[in-house]
C-alpha cells in the first residue's frame, strides 16, 4: 500500500483556507498514493474551534469526498463535528465517497480539550485493499492499552498536532507503538505556529514493524510517499512471533 503524508501548516480557525491549502498542497497525486493522510483538526488547529462545528453533511467532508474521488485513495484527518454532541473526529473517506469515522478516546485535560468535547468510547479497525487500519489522533499514543494491537490490524495510524516542547516523545511513543504491536506506524504531525503560539515540529514518519523509519520528514512543509509491504509485515511476525506471548486484557467503559 502506497501511503502520502501531507505535513502542513493551517491557518488558524479557518476552514475554508486551510481546504484550499491542503488541495494545493497535494496536487498532482491523483494516482500516487492508496492511503493519503493529513494532520488532526486540518480545518482550524487544534482548539481553534470557535466558529459552529460543522456536521456530517458540512463542506468538509463534501471536500473530502471530492479530494478522494480525484486522487482515488482514501482521505483521513480529524476535524472538529458535531453528532449529537461535540467530537474531535477523524474522518475516514474512500474514493467512492463512502465515510467512516474514529472518535478520539483520550481528550487532552492538560489544555482543556475534555471540556469542549466528547470523549469516543469505540475503537475502531478500517478494512482497505487487503489492510486494516486501526485509527489514534495524537494524544491516544500516549496509552498503549487502547492502541494494543490484539491481532486485528496491520497499520497504527495517527493524525496530530503534537507541539515541539515534546517532539521527543512524539517519536520515541511512534516508535515504541511499532515495536511492540509489531505493527507499521503512519503518523502525520502538522507544523507551524498556531494562533495560541504553540510552534509545531512536523516529524511525519512511517515506522516498519521492526521500528525502522522508512520515511521522516523534518519541520518544513511537504507530502511524501512510502509503499508499505503487507507481506513483510507476516514475515516479521512469523519469525518473531511474540504476539503469542501476549497478555490478555479488557478494555472498561
Amino acid at each position: 500500500m502506497r501511503v502520502a503524508l501531507a505535513q502542513a501548516r493551517l491557518h488558524w480557525r479557518d476552514p475554508r483556507q486551510n481546504r484550499a491549502h491542503l488541495a494545493d498542497l497535494l496536487c498532482g497525486q491523483s494516482g500516487q498514493a492508496d492511503l493519503v493522510v493529513l494532520p488532526e483538526t486540518f480545518t482550524t488547529g487544534f482548539l481553534g474551534d470557535e466558529a459552529d462545528a460543522e456536521d456530517m453533511q458540512g463542506p468538509t467532508v463534501a471536500w473530502m469526498r471530492a479530494l478522494a474521488a480525484e486522487l482515488d485513495a482514501v482521505v483521513t484527518g480529524s476535524a472538529v463535528i458535531e453528532d449529537g454532541g461535540r467530537y474531535n473526529r477523524l474522518l475516514w473517506v474512500a474514493p467512492d465517497g463512502a465515510v467512516q469515522h474514529y472518535d478520539k478516546r483520550h481528550l487532552f485535560a492538560h489544555a482543556g480539550e475534555d471540556r469542549r468535547y466528547v470523549a469516543g468510547t469505540e475503537r475502531r479497525v478500517f478494512n482497505y485493499r487487503g489492510w486494516r487500519v486501526c485509527p489514534q489522533i495524537c494524544y491516544d499514543i500516549r496509552f498503549p492499552v487502547w492502541c494494543r494491537n490484539r491481532n486485528d490490524y496491520d497499520l497504527l495510524l495517527v493524525v496530530a498536532n503534537w507541539p515541539t516542547a515534546r517532539a521527543a516523545a512524539w517519536r520515541s511513543l511512534l516508535q515504541a507503538r511499532a515495536i511492540e504491536n509489531q505493527a507499521y506506524v503512519a503518523a502525520v504531525n502538522r507544523v507551524g505556529e498556531d494562533g495560541n503560539g504553540k510552534a509545531y515540529p512536523g516529524i511525519s514518519v512511517v515506522f516498519d514493524p521492526l521500528g525502522e523509519a522508512l520515511v521522516e520528514l523534518e519541520k518544513e512543509e511537504a507530502v511524501a510517499g512510502v509503499s508499505i509491504n503487507l507481506e513483510h509485515l507476516r514475515t516479521v511476525r512469523a519469525e518473531l512471533p511474540f504476539h503469542r506471548e501476549a497478555d490478555d486484557f479488557e478494555l472498561k467503559p
